[in-house]
């Protein structure tokens, strides 16, 4: 097999994992909290930033005047599945990014995120 399939191929098998991922700028310590239903669009979410169309404007603009190589990605928390008939992943998942607002506070000087009201 050549290696882009096998490539390919292992990009199939990677598990879809639900979580928290952060994204912090090494230069001036602020960092945005995100959620995603699937670990795998954080490079979409890379290729938006890189080409500016990404939701979060001031991200953009940081991203622009510090380059890609200012940022770095870390996934803070996977959400855990669970076999309940009534578990919404959705809910679960905003739960978690509550959470992890609350604990690191990216808001203003501190970072990417707006504060709901």
């Amino acid at each position: 097999m050549d290696r882009k399939k096998e490539l390919k191929q292992q990009y199939r098998e990677i598990p879809i994992e639900a979580g928290i991922y952060t994204i912090t700028n090494k230069e001036n310590g602020k960092v945005c909290v995100a959620s995603t239903r699937n670990f795998k669009t954080i490079n979409g979410v890379k290729f938006s930033l890189e080409n500016g169309g990404y939701a979060n404007k001031k991200l953009v603009e940081e991203w622009k005047a510090f380059g890609k190589d200012a940022f770095v990605f870390e996934i803070v928390e996977v959400l855990k599945p669970k076999e309940d008939p009534y578990y919404n992943e959705k809910e679960e998942l905003a739960k978690l990014e509550e959470k992890w607002l609350d604990k690191l506070q990216p808001f203003g000087d501190r970072g990417y995120n707006s504060e709901k009201k």
